[in-house]
């Protein structure tokens, strides 16, 4: 069973949403996302700045199995991204809810945030995966 913390919120989409104390939200792929696709061998990150709507295309993850888009759970202007991929993609891997997180949000609407997963509904998710 893939690592579901409880403190984070979800999408169906197997993207998952930190808010932050500044109010910013880090956003990554979940475990289960990582272990489907496999290792990952290249990470493109959107642009610092870009302003981006819920749902819209933000990154791509390539692994050795294929290329995925990856989805902002949340509406927002891009203001940082971890630079610490281009070189090690495999933190993806490795620590996705930590170190391999992709981009952080400064969110147009904060409140949104409440119509997302929390660790429950997206374990039901998963499961229904299965």
């Amino acid at each position: 069973m893939s690592n579901i913390p409880a403190n984070l919120k979800y999408v169906k989409t197997h993207e998952w949403v930190e808010v932050l104390k500044d109010g910013t939200a880090r956003i990554g792929i979940t475990d289960h996302a990582q272990e489907l696709l496999g290792d990952m061998v290249f990470v493109d990150l959107p642009e610092v700045g870009r302003k981006i709507g819920a749902g819209e295309e933000c990154a791509v993850v390539e692994s050795v199995k294929a290329a995925s888009d990856v989805y902002s759970p949340l509406a927002g202007e891009i203001v940082e991204v971890n630079e610490s991929l281009q070189g090690n993609p495999d933190l993806v891997n490795k620590a996705p809810y930590s170190e391999g997180w992709l981009m952080r949000l400064k969110l147009t609407n904060p409140a949104d945030v409440n119509g997302l997963l929390d660790a429950a509904a997206y374990s039901k998710v998963v499961a229904e995966e299965h």
